[in-house]
């Protein structure tokens, strides 16, 4: 592990254990799942019983085969929509905060990856679930590379202790997404066009075999879009309702479909090594600036490809997508500050 990531490692080693807080504020691809390693190591020997919540079904099903691998001598369980049952009492588990619905004050140790996504950051009753499924005196860890204000303004407080990651672990910084204006796109689509200068993007990568990802504001949106795309490579979609989705998501990471169209759904939680993306209508309002910094964040994640491209494709900019921008380059000045220093 990296320096940073060494010291909210032992953070989080040392609080475990103990009643109490910590938000680890962590930039997209500081590699937030390592560093809760040590802890769950220390809680699993001590006995304790530890739950990994988080809001999204794929987050889940991303970090099952990666907990088995890191501690295989525990039946790691995962709980999500249609796989809802616990065979056996486990001491270490993967849940989405809707099945915590159901547990009551069974958790020693409580992280809540991606604490900042929806639905949870917006549903109290999931807040209130995830707290219901705790013991009372138990260590409560939060994850998130773009915190509520409600977050900040508790570390700000002094009501929450904090560790700031604000460098990925293999050093470089986050890609800074690129804005290209591509006229009215709404209308466009009406017509069943996409703008000549994304259609030339998308056929680059298809031409290339590069995988990328096409976010899209709405399923509807998504429609119009793949009818686009369908007979130019190999190209596919998926959005929150997709019967088919973690089927799609799995040949995505297989490599086995270059381009996966999606809605917000996808902004966090799919790690694919070497990838591009596009956001198509970026001006849309579901693009919130927390929304946009995630999306970018699935670019350069690997070290055998540490760049990626990103581009917010518009018909004017909107503050959102200037914050986001903004976001970023504050954080890869703050990594070259720790650098120089």
């Amino acid at each position: 592990m990296s320096e940073l990531q060494s010291m909210a490692a032992e953070k989080i080693s040392d609080l475990v254990g103990r009643a109490g807080e910590l938000l680890v504020w962590a930039v997209c691809g500081a590699g937030k799942t390592e560093i809760l390693f040590p802890g769950i190591e220390k809680a699993l020997r001590a006995g304790l019983r530890v739950c990994l919540a988080t809001p999204r079904t794929d987050v889940v099903t991303e970090l099952l085969p990666r907990f088995e691998s890191a501690f295989p001598n525990v039946a790691v369980q995962a709980l999500y929509g249609g796989h809802s049952i616990i065979e056996s009492p486990s001491q270490l588990i993967l849940s989405t905060t809707h099945q915590l619905f159901r547990i009551k004050e069974a958790f020693d140790v409580m992280i809540v990856d991606e604490v900042d996504a929806f639905p949870y950051s917006y549903d109290e009753s999931l807040q209130f679930a995830v707290k219901k499924a705790c013991k009372e005196e138990a260590t409560r860890i939060y994850l998130s590379a773009t915190p509520s204000e409600n977050l900040l303004s508790r570390v700000k407080k002094k009501d929450l202790d904090v560790i700031h990651i604000s460098k990925r672990f293999h050093g470089h910084s986050l890609p800074v997404p690129r804005f290209e204006w591509c006229g009215n796109w709404k209308k466009g689509l009406k017509n069943k066009r996409l703008p000549k200068v994304l259609f030339d993007w998308v056929k680059e990568r298809l031409f290339s075999n590069r995988q990328c990802f096409l976010f899209v504001p709405t399923v509807k949106h998504l429609d119009d879009v793949f009818d686009c795309l369908k007979d130019h490579g190999s190209v596919d979609f998926v959005h929150a309702e997709d019967p088919d989705r973690n089927e799609k998501v799995n040949r995505f990471r297989k490599g086995e479909i270059t381009m996966l169209i999606t809605t917000t759904i996808l902004e966090r939680g799919v790690t694919v090594p070497k990838i591009d993306a596009a956001v198509f209508g970026a001006d849309h309002d579901v693009f919130t600036s927390n929304a946009l910094v995630q999306i970018a964040g699935r670019m350069g994640r690997s070290i055998e490809d540490p760049y990626g491209e990103v581009v917010y494709y518009h018909y004017g900019k909107t503050r959102a997508m200037v914050s986001a921008k903004q976001s970023i380059e504050q954080h890869n000045k703050r990594t070259s500050d720790q650098v120089d220093a």
